[in-house]
């Protein structure tokens, strides 16, 4: 009697082995794989076209702005067009984030030179980054190139700037380490004066890139990855556009 009822268990076994799992396999082929790579971190669509930024379903573009930079001249965002422009705010005598982000700029400069790319760096602490300092700053960093416009001004259109237009933080803060403080994001702009960035593995767009961590440590002490060599792609991205 257990014979025949072990060889009926047997049978049962096979016939789903043959019905179902074929149809298992295949509706996850079907059906799952998205859900499935999403939750694995994957991006999906890394190779697609770049996101525009939107407001109210108004695409975000680069605002009207005059400043003076580190050469005591005068700069617009009518200077940027026609070039992919990376945008951070900054301030001189920041002794936290603001030299890495530097650094990671100075390294997309050089990988860029001769090319239509340009760089605009806002300070948030206009009453004592003069366009002097800044020059002194610039040195320091052995920046040349002249696409590459650390600005000053008035300290309100500044914010404005920051807050409104770009949606990254900057506050004055007595109580952290050099008085500001602020975000340590990078901004894309493309040619026409868009805002624009890649998508996350949901299908939304970063809206950013982060700044404040360079290649070679690829993670953070904090566990945030870089996303400089993200960045780098998506700026070819707009060349190539």
């Amino acid at each position: 009697m257990k014979k025949y009822s072990y060889i009926g268990i047997s049978f049962i076994v096979l016939l789903f082995g043959i019905i179902f799992i074929p149809r298992i396999v295949n509706r996850i082929k079907n059906t799952n794989i998205v859900s499935n790579t999403r939750m694995s971190g994957e991006n999906p669509i890394t190779n697609e076209k770049l996101a525009f930024l939107k407001l109210d379903g108004v695409k975000k573009q680069f605002p009207e702005f005059l400043f003076l930079d580190q050469d005591s001249l005068l700069v617009t965002h009518l200077d940027y067009k026609g070039k992919v422009t990376i945008v951070d705010f900054f301030f001189v005598n920041c002794p936290t984030i603001c030299p890495k982000m530097t650094s990671n700029l100075s390294y997309l400069e050089k990988q860029f030179q001769g090319k239509e790319v340009a760089f605009a760096s806002f300070t948030i602490n206009p009453v004592y980054d003069t366009p002097t300092r800044l020059k002194k700053y610039a040195e320091a960093h052995e920046v040349t190139n002249p696409d590459w416009h650390f600005m000053t001004g008035d300290r309100e259109k500044i914010y404005d700037l920051a807050r409104n237009h770009f949606n990254l933080f900057a506050e004055e803060n007595p109580d952290v380490p050099g008085g500001f403080e602020h975000s340590g994001y990078f901004a894309l702009v493309d040619k026409n004066g868009y805002l624009r960035s890649r998508y996350d593995q949901f299908g939304n767009p970063i809206v950013y890139y982060r700044g404040t961590v360079s290649l070679d440590e690829k993670i953070a002490d904090n566990g945030e990855e870089e996303q400089v060599s993200i960045l780098e792609e998506d700026i070819q991205k707009l060349l190539n556009e």
